[in-house]
């Protein structure tokens, strides 16, 4: 939480557009001198003007610091993409992406970026919506108005793993660690990943290449948010289940409509104490041959997963 001071008093918008209007019309002379410090400095209580009204605009009774402008605002037009200048005015201070950033990773708003979801969608191969897909970095969009109840704890977490010494994707495997089977932010990766670029790909090499089975809405959950990544167990994926394309892995699991061809288990019955998650068996195994293709692959649970093998390794 942050010390922010929360304003008491708010002047009434139409008095401050007045004072701003005067403020204005008295300009008018300053602009025929010749010396620019003296413009500037007629300029300043305009700009305070300017700021004051910005911040009247949304009633104290409603948000009375900068930080719950902001969220008012969002929750005000979630789903809509907001430019960083808007924010600046609602704020009523120039530091307003600290604020959004603590509403974003320590309090649980799914608030992203336009910087994060070019990341995303480049690295990751997300699902992204079409309209927000041409985001500017300066632009952010509320993709959720439900609270995460649990953010201050995972912030936390992420903010005593990102200070370890270590790789990028060492700490974001730490916090999936940390949260086994449940949803994390992409936020919350980058911020662990200590805002580089690259925790996007380091997220799909861990599933990838080193078969952690970490989730997102068209990778395994569909009924996820976007931006939202769980690591399902703490458990790797066989080698070979691992070089299987993700448009392929993201198509079978359509097709099985993620449940286990076996036994029916669906991630939506998982719970602390179960171990499971959906894995892709090789109808005929990889090691003879078979290939990574939809026909040569169904959904099983890890559970009925390891049965097939065990019975198949007896044979």
């Amino acid at each position: 939480m942050t010390n922010e001071r929360k304003d008491t008093k708010q002047a009434d918008p139409e008095a401050l557009r007045q004072k701003v209007a005067k403020l204005i019309k008295n300009f008018e002379s300053e602009l025929r001198s010749d010396e620019l410090r003296q413009k500037v400095l007629a300029l300043v209580p305009i700009f305070h003007g300017l700021r004051d009204l910005g911040k009247s605009l949304i009633p104290a009774k409603y948000a009375s610091a900068a930080r719950d402008r902001i969220l008012y605002y969002f929750r005000k037009y979630p789903g809509t993409i907001i430019n960083g200048d808007e924010l600046l005015v609602v704020s009523g201070i120039q530091e307003y992406a600290r604020r959004l950033r603590e509403l974003r990773v320590q309090f649980g708003w799914a608030i992203v970026s336009g910087v994060t979801i070019k990341e995303m969608f480049e690295e990751e191969d997300e699902e992204v919506p079409d309209e927000l897909k041409s985001m500017k970095p300066n632009e952010y969009v509320l993709l959720s108005a439900e609270e995460d109840r649990d953010a201050a704890h995972r912030w936390h977490v992420a903010n005593t793993i990102r200070k370890q010494r270590g790789s990028v994707r060492d700490k974001i495997l730490k916090f999936l660690k940390a949260n086994v089977g449940r949803g994390v932010t992409n936020e919350e990766l980058r911020y662990v990943a200590g805002d580089k670029t690259e925790w996007a790909r380091r997220v799909r090499e861990l599933r990838t290449e080193f078969g952690w089975p970490i989730a997102t809405k068209t990778t395994g959950l569909p009924d996820l948010g976007i931006g939202i990544y769980v690591l399902q167990a703490d458990r790797q994926s066989p080698e070979h289940d691992r070089s299987i394309p993700d448009d392929v892995r993201r198509e079978v699991l359509r097709r099985d409509g993620y449940r286990c061809k076996t036994c029916g288990w669906a991630h939506d019955e998982w719970n602390p104490s179960d171990p499971r998650h959906l894995e892709l068996h090789h109808i005929e195994h990889h090691v003879k041959g078979g290939k990574n293709i939809e026909r040569n692959l169904k959904t099983l649970c890890t559970v009925c997963h390891d049965k097939v093998h065990r019975r198949d390794c007896k044979k």
